[in-house]
């Protein structure tokens, strides 16, 4: 099966640190966000999923686009494309896991081996970007 997968994500950065989750599961950590459902526009599909995921609310109005990320689906070998579009944005609460997650981590460009293709291709923009430290 080949075909695209398309996702919203969230980069909330701290410190050179990314937040990274991880869901029951998997072995990987990944950029909070998700798939987007039918009628959603990318700002609809962050809020939604950030507050599923992580307890937060997302400033909508604060969405600043850092660029869009492509890369084979984790643990997929049957030509699956991961499309992932980043935004950074405010938010309000503190994240904690919800849901599906069973971990929050603050990862570093250390930590790049732990995350999906996809999510490695974020972690070297944003380190390259000066935005995401080595350790």
């Amino acid at each position: 099966m080949n075909g695209t997968i398309d996702k919203i994500a969230w980069i909330c950065l701290r410190d050179g640190r990314i937040l990274g989750a991880r869901s029951h599961g998997k072995d990987a950590y990944y950029v909070p966000g998700g798939k987007r459902e039918p009628g959603e526009t990318d700002l609809d599909t962050l809020v939604r999923e950030i507050r599923e995921e992580l307890t937060v609310t997302i400033a909508p109005g604060t969405a600043v686009l850092v660029g869009v990320f492509e890369a084979g689906a984790h643990g997929r070998t049957d030509g699956v494309i991961v499309r992932i579009t980043c935004y950074t944005a405010d938010h309000e609460g503190e994240p904690t896991p919800g849901g599906e997650i069973a971990e929050l981590a603050w990862l570093t460009y250390a930590d790049r081996d732990r995350v999906s293709p996809a999510n490695q291709a974020v972690f070297d923009h944003l380190h390259h970007a000066g935005r995401l430290s080595w350790s």
